[in-house]
């Protein structure tokens, strides 16, 4: 699943992470990459966000320190049903954007096999922006070894240069589901905009079974969820 929880504030304008994990709850992932999590962060009541979202999901966690904000951090985060082996956190540079951000990459075993995990939230202002970052977080996994997933908020429509830039050497599970419908996931109320995505490497033995999107208001992205087998 990849997941942009918008803080815990749903399109009520209300913060509430327990609906954040009964959506997450209901689906019974394995791996959850999210996106606009706060630690110690003023404006959400300074709840540790990942540590409650795991106890709430009875899952393990992982959390990327990104930016500095209203007296604690903002990042990306990762939930896993498998112990989580080594954790790798990367920040990008910046183009124009003031808010800094970064990707998360974690390792566990499934089945005896070593997977990597990453998650990353994309520069939402700039073409120019993302593209930088999207090169930089191939860089960053150039030489992973393994299976890889990467999942992320990329504020790229398929049409733009970061999507595709991302499709010369991962395959978006979506389209490898051939879903019937548009994908779509943001806003949450009325989406228009197809920017979350699930990705696996081209060179790695994984099969997309199917591919899903939740329909809920907890927060204002809708999930995506992919069923993916190792071969």
């Amino acid at each position: 699943m990849t997941y942009n929880i918008h803080v815990g504030v749903g399109m009520d304008k209300k913060l509430d992470l327990q609906r954040i994990a009964d959506v997450i709850n209901r689906e019974r992932p394995d791996l959850v990459g999210l996106q606009e999590v706060d630690r110690g962060v003023k404006r959400t009541e300074g709840k540790d966000e990942i540590v409650e979202l795991a106890r709430m999901t009875n899952m393990h966690h992982a959390f990327a320190h990104n930016l500095d904000y209203q007296g604690g951090q903002y990042g990306v985060a990762i939930l896993s049903r498998y112990p989580i082996g080594a954790i790798d956190h990367r920040k990008y540079e910046n183009l124009r954007e003031a808010e800094r951000r970064g990707m998360i990459r974690i390792e566990v075993q499934v089945a005896g096999k070593s997977i990597s995990f990453v998650t990353t939230h994309l520069d939402y202002q700039f073409d120019d922006g993302r593209l930088f970052e999207t090169e930089q977080l191939l860089k960053f996994l150039r030489n992973i070894e393994g299976p890889l997933i990467v999942v992320g908020d990329f504020n790229d429509e398929p049409a733009g240069k970061s999507y595709q830039l991302m499709s010369q050497t991962f395959d978006d599970v979506w389209v490898r589901s051939r879903a019937k419908d548009a994908g779509l996931t943001y806003p949450a109320d009325k989406a228009i905009k197809r920017i979350d995505y699930v990705f696996t490497r081209q060179s790695d033995r994984i099969k997309t079974k199917k591919a899903w999107v939740v329909n809920t208001l907890a927060s204002d992205h809708l999930p995506l969820v992919a069923d993916l087998e190792l071969k």
